[in-house]
């Protein structure tokens, strides 16, 4: 496999490229590192999103925003797949680089194939995987656009120099955003898997939709709504090697909180992202085909849940 930070790096340049028709600003920081706003000060865009979430997997899964419905009103949808599951979803795409900084105050989530030049969480050491190249990407999810102490930290940790650092931003509370997180119904389901002790190696393709959740007013209703969104309305279809009992819990109907908005989850800690289980995180629908043996179906969507986390009058 290729360098994942590589092949990111080809669609940074695309999106630089079409950042005007995509509502985007690139600009460059101090010390050198290109941030491109695909959402914070910037309006953002569907396309926007897509790029962002093909970015984000490394340019390893094909994406779509089929028409569909929710509680039998029409939606747009984010609909991924891919074929290299385990590095596109865990290796690059994963939300796994927590970004907080004081005076003033930062605090976003990092995402994308740089982590995998890190190399720190526990899943590169089950796919035996560690990028080396002289680039990377980080797209970081933030109200606020990432300045030159988080582009000196992460071009610190990742072994690169701060002008060979690109960092693709937008707000949750963005179309952008929206469309970012919907691309993440595969990545729940691999994540969750791996949580529960499978071999992630052994998943062979991942395809999952998710609706587009409405664009919030404020951060903390986009996270409610965009968690509920993939919790709660969402479905995958996974392919997978080998059989086993833990395949039975891979949907959020296996969690103890299956069925309370995550506006109440998330008021429940403060709204602390860390504070929560991991295993709230998972896709509301799987259908899981195993390669010679049956093909199982675990959970289901919550479409009135949704609607109303989407205030759909």
């Amino acid at each position: 496999m290729d360098s994942l930070n590589r092949q990111a790096v080809e669609l940074v340049d695309e999106l630089l490229e079409f950042a005007p028709t995509l509502d985007a600003h690139a600009f460059e920081l101090a010390g050198g590192t290109t941030v491109i706003d695909c959402g914070v000060a910037s309006v953002g865009s569907v396309g926007a999103g897509l790029l962002c979430a093909e970015i984000q997997t490394a340019g390893l899964a094909g994406l779509s925003t089929p028409l569909r419905s929710v509680d039998g009103v029409p939606l747009p949808h984010v609909q991924l797949t891919t074929d290299h599951p385990a590095l596109a979803l865990l290796g690059a795409q994963k939300a796994g680089w927590e970004l907080s900084f004081d005076a003033p105050p930062f605090e976003g989530l990092g995402s994308g194939p740089a982590r995998a030049l890190v190399a720190s969480e526990s899943e590169y050491r089950a796919m035996e995987y560690v990028d080396a190249f002289d680039m990377a990407v980080l797209a970081v999810e933030s109200a606020t656009l990432p300045d030159d102490r988080v582009a000196t930290a992460v071009a610190e940790a990742a072994d690169v120099a701060p002008t060979a650092l690109f960092m693709p931003a937008y707000a949750t509370a963005s179309i952008t955003g929206s469309v970012a997180a919907a691309a993440r119904a595969p990545e729940l389901a691999l994540f969750r898997l791996f949580e529960l002790g499978y071999d992630i190696t052994q998943v062979l393709t991942a395809s999952g939709t998710a609706p587009i959740a409405p664009v919030a007013g404020d951060e903390q209703t986009a996270l409610a709504r965009t968690n509920d969104a993939l919790a709660y309305g969402s479905s995958v279809h996974l392919t997978v090697a080998r059989d086993d009992p833990v395949l039975a819990a891979v949907a959020s109907q296996a969690t103890a909180a299956y069925g309370t908005p995550f506006a109440e989850i998330f008021a429940s800690v403060g709204w602390d992202f860390y504070d929560l289980d991991p295993a709230l995180f998972a896709p509301a629908e799987v259908t899981v085909s195993v390669v010679g043996g049956p093909t199982h179906h675990i959970g289901g969507r919550d479409q009135a849940l949704v609607a109303a986390s989407f205030d759909i009058a």
